[in-house]
């Protein structure tokens, strides 16, 4: 699966539930949640080649309920103009929200969500970035869903800037947006940063990594060594660490 870019699953217990319960993933009781990289399904080592139905199996295998996306392509020549959020939620049986980042190529790319659960809603929020400096723009993608537990989740994706100068505006923004929401969070995406950059640190005065030591390396696609895809969850939630994480 590492052939078709980085992606992190973990699991998470929801507050109602039995510990003893949690291994099974298809358990009621738990939540289980997923950060992908998808390169506009463009696999690294073959040049022009689009392969969303690959993208859709790596999903499926892992039968997540909540998917963070980055790095899709909607009706863009380069990748045969096909909406590509559409098509992963067609092919994985999900619901889907789309949040721009930027035009490109005739089209948009930018960030989705897919969800098992009904989207009662969705919003998005363009980051900053630091005038004067070359910058794309990035967003923050939010659904709130309803769990099996019938408490509200919101559930938020981004893709955060190379530029530390960039990154640290956005984790700022990040959490004016979601450090002060009643309803619990998850944080999921490709943050393009690591445990020890200091824009963590801005963040984590709201949210709480789902590994903190011994964590899974997530890039390169080969031989990783180095986590940047990071789930967050907000602080003072109901949901329990994660239990696994694959």
């Amino acid at each position: 699966m590492k052939t078709y870019l980085k992606h992190l699953v973990v699991i998470l217990a929801l507050s109602n539930c039995s510990m003893l319960a949690m291994a099974n993933s298809t358990n009621t009781d738990s939540l289980k949640v997923m950060t992908y990289n998808i390169h506009h399904a463009n696999p690294p080592a073959q040049e022009g080649v689009i392969d969303l139905q690959a993208i859709a199996d790596v999903i499926k295998s892992q039968s997540p309920d909540l998917v963070a996306l980055q790095e899709l392509d909607v009706l863009t020549p380069r990748s045969g103009n096909v909406d590509q959020v559409k098509k992963l939620a067609e092919l994985t049986g999900m619901y889907s929200f789309f949040s721009k980042g930027i035009d490109y190529d005739g089209g948009e790319y930018g960030v989705a969500i897919l969800s098992k659960f009904k989207i009662n809603k969705s919003e998005r929020f363009p980051l900053p970035f630091k005038e004067g400096l070359k910058a794309e723009q990035r967003s923050l993608a939010i659904v709130n869903v309803t769990l099996p537990n019938g408490s509200k989740l919101d559930f938020a994706c981004t893709h955060l800037d190379l530029n530390n100068e960039h990154r640290l505006l956005q984790v700022a923004e990040i959490n004016k947006i979601l450090g002060n929401r009643k309803t619990e969070v998850i944080l999921a995406g490709d943050l393009n940063l690591t445990a020890t950059t200091p824009a963590m640190a801005i963040l984590e005065k709201h949210f709480t990594r789902s590994c903190d030591q011994n964590c899974a390396p997530t890039i390169p696609d080969v031989n990783p060594d180095k986590e940047i895809d990071f789930i967050l969850l907000k602080k003072e939630v109901n949901l329990r660490l994660p239990l696994i994480r694959l």
